[in-house]
C-alpha cells in the first residue's frame, strides 16, 4: 500500500512538472517569437544567456553597449533563454513609469524578494488602489514640509558623526588619517533613520555594530561567489529560490532582525504615546488611532517599518559613499562648498536649498553617474502596446507590442550617461552642467531617474536628499578629502565603491581635519 501510494505521488509530480514545463517552454517560445524583431546581443550563453555578462562586467557597462549598438530598444536573453527588454526611449519610458505604470508591475521574482526580505510593504505592493492606499498612509510624514521638522535631527546625527571622527583624531595625535567612509556612511543611514523616522536611536555611530547593521551588511554587501549569481539569474523565473541554501538563510535572518526592531519600536511607541511628533512612528500611530485594526495592523506596520529601514540604509549610505568619493577626487570642489556654506544663515533645509546650489548641483551629478538603483523591473500584466518616440531599426511603427510576460528592464546608468542626452562630457563628473541647466531653462529631457518617477517613485526621495546635504555640509566644514587608491563600484543590493579587486564595499579615504 506504501508503495502504491509512493508511486502515485511521484507519478502526480512528475506529471505536474511535465505540464509547468511544457507551458513555460510553449510561452517562451511564443514570446520569443512576437520579440524576434528587435534588435540585441546572441545569447553569451545557450544556459545563462547574458546574465554571467552582466553579473561580472562593470555595474551596467553591458546595457551602455548594447544601446549604442543596438538602438533605445534592445533584446536580449536572461537565464534559460527568457528574453528581456531594456528600454532607453524617453517616450516609452514616460508610459511605463506614468499611465502604464498599474499594467506593468514588478516581475513576480522582485516581488518575492521584497517579500521575503521585507514583507507586503509599499514596495511589495501592485495594484493601483492596494499602492494608493498604501502611499497615503506614508506619504503626509514624508513630504517636504515634514521633512523641514526632522532637519534638526539629521545636522544632529551629522554633529555625532563629526564628534567619533574627532575622537579618532585626537586618539591617534593627527590631523590625517585613514577612514573607511563607507562604514560611516552606512552607521549615519541608519542611526538618522532610527531617530528622525521612528524617534529610535540605533547608535550606531557611537557603540559597537547593531546586529541589523550587520545581518544588512550581510545580505547586501557580499562577495561574488557563484551563489549570489545562481540566486541572481533564476530567481526572476523560479522565486523559491530565495528561500533555499545559505542566501535564503540570510534572507530569512535579515527579515527577522528587521522584523524584531520594527515590531519593538512600535510597541514602545504605542506605550510611550508620542503623537505629536513630526517623525514617521508619530504620523502611523495617529493613523493607527482612526483607522480600523484591519488597516493598519502590527503586520502592516511592520512591513513599512521594514522597507523604509532597509530601503533608507542602503540607498543613503551608497550614496553618501559616492559624494564623498567624487569631492575627493575633485578637491576644487570642496573649497568652493566651504565658501557656499558660509553664507548659510541656519541649519534650515529652507537655508541649504536656496543659498547652496552648487551643494544641489554635486548630488545630482552624483546620482547621475552613480546611481544606487541601476535597473528599474516592469513585467507586462496583459498584452500591451508600448508607445516609442522612433521607430526601431528596421520597423516602421511608433509602438511595440509586447505580449503578457514580457520582462522589462529601464537600465538608468545607460541613460544618465548617454552623450545623446547629457553631451559629448556624459561620462565626466561636473556639476556645472546642472547651473547651466537652471540658467538656460533648457533640460532637453534631462531627468534622473534615480529615484524612479511617476506614481511608484521613490516615497522617501525628500527625505533622503535632505539627510545627505546636512551630511554633506557639517562634513566638508569640518574636513577634506582625498583618495589614495583606485576605486571601482561594486553592484550587490545597490552600488556600492570599493577599492580595486577587493571583495566587499569599501572607500578608503584620507580624512585631514579643518
Amino acid at each position: 500500500m506504501f508503495l502504491y501510494l509512493s508511486s502515485k505521488l511521484f507519478l502526480l509530480s512528475l506529471g505536474f512538472f511535465i505540464v509547468c514545463t511544457t507551458r513555460y517552454f510553449f510561452h517562451l517560445l511564443l514570446t520569443r517569437r512576437v520579440l524576434s524583431r528587435i534588435p540585441g546581443p546572441p545569447p553569451s550563453s545557450l544556459l545563462w544567456g547574458e546574465e554571467w555578462n552582466l553579473y561580472q562586467s562593470v555595474p551596467g557597462s553591458p546595457y551602455v553597449e548594447w544601446h549604442k549598438r543596438y538602438g533605445k530598444v534592445v533584446k536580449f536573453s536572461g537565464a534559460l533563454w527568457h528574453p528581456v527588454v531594456s528600454i532607453t526611449d524617453f517616450k516609452a519610458i514616460s508610459f511605463i513609469l506614468g499611465e502604464g505604470i498599474y499594467s506593468l508591475p514588478k516581475p513576480r521574482g522582485v516581488r518575492a524578494w521584497f517579500r521575503a526580505t521585507l514583507g507586503e510593504g509599499i514596495l511589495w505592493v501592485e495594484g493601483k488602489l492596494a499602492h494608493e492606499q498604501q502611499r497615503r498612509i506614508l506619504a503626509p510624514a514624508l513630504s517636504q514640509q515634514a521633512i523641514r521638522g526632522l532637519t534638526p535631527v539629521f545636522f544632529e546625527t551629522s554633529a555625532k558623526l563629526v564628534v567619533q571622527w574627532m575622537k579618532l583624531f585626537d586618539a591617534s595625535s593627527v590631523d590625517e588619517m585613514e577612514i573607511d567612509v563607507t562604514n560611516w556612511a552606512g552607521r549615519f543611514a541608519l542611526d538618522t533613520i532610527g531617530r528622525a523616522a521612528f524617534s529610535y536611536d540605533f547608535d550606531c555611530l557611537s557603540g559597537a555594530p547593531h546586529p541589523l547593521e550587520e545581518a544588512l551588511n550581510g545580505l547586501t554587501n557580499c562577495e561574488h561567489k557563484s551563489s549570489s549569481f545562481y540566486m541572481r539569474a533564476l530567481f526572476w523565473l523560479f522565486p523559491p529560490m530565495l528561500s533555499i541554501g545559505k542566501k535564503g538563510e540570510m534572507i530569512q535572518k535579515t527579515k527577522f532582525e528587521l522584523g524584531v526592531i520594527a515590531s519593538r519600536m512600535w510597541w514602545d511607541a504605542k506605550v510611550a504615546g508620542d503623537r505629536e511628533s513630526k517623525t514617521l512612528m508619530a504620523h502611523m500611530l495617529r493613523r493607527d488611532d482612526s483607522f480600523s485594526h484591519s488597516l493598519l495592523d502590527e503586520q502592516h506596520v511592520v512591513s513599512q517599518m521594514r522597507t523604509i529601514i532597509s530601503a533608507g540604509y542602503e540607498t543613503v549610505s551608497a550614496v553618501v559613499s559616492w559624494i564623498l568619493y567624487e569631492l575627493a577626487s575633485h578637491s576644487q570642489l570642496q573649497f568652493a562648498l566651504r565658501e557656499e556654506f558660509s553664507s548659510l544663515l541656519d541649519h534650515s533645509m529652507d537655508s541649504v536649498n536656496n543659498r547652496c546650489p552648487l551643494l544641489d548641483a554635486v548630488l545630482k551629478e552624483t546620482l547621475r553617474l552613480h546611481p544606487a538603483i541601476l535597473e528599474n523591473h516592469h513585467e507586462t500584466a496583459h498584452d500591451i502596446y508600448l508607445p516609442l518616440s522612433e521607430p526601431i531599426p528596421g520597423m516602421n511603427e511608433l509602438q511595440l507590442f509586447l505580449p503578457k510576460g514580457t520582462l522589462l528592464v529601464i537600465p538608468v546608468n545607460a541613460i544618465q550617461s548617454d552623450p545623446e542626452i547629457w553631451g559629448p562630457d556624459a561620462k565626466i563628473f561636473r556639476p556645472q552642467r546642472w547651473l547651466e541647466m537652471k540658467q538656460d531653462g533648457n533640460r532637453r529631457g534631462r531627468e534622473l531617474l534615480a529615484f524612479s518617477e511617476g506614481p511608484r517613485s521613490c516615497i522617501g526621495k525628500s527625505f533622503a536628499i535632505a539627510e545627505i546635504k546636512a551630511l554633506v555640509v557639517t562634513l566638508v566644514r569640518q574636513f577634506s578629502f582625498t583618495c589614495p587608491y583606485e576605486i571601482e563600484a561594486f553592484q550587490s543590493f545597490v552600488v556600492r565603491p570599493r577599492v580595486r579587486d577587493q571583495t566587499a564595499s569599501s572607500l578608503p579615504l584620507l580624512v585631514r581635519r579643518l
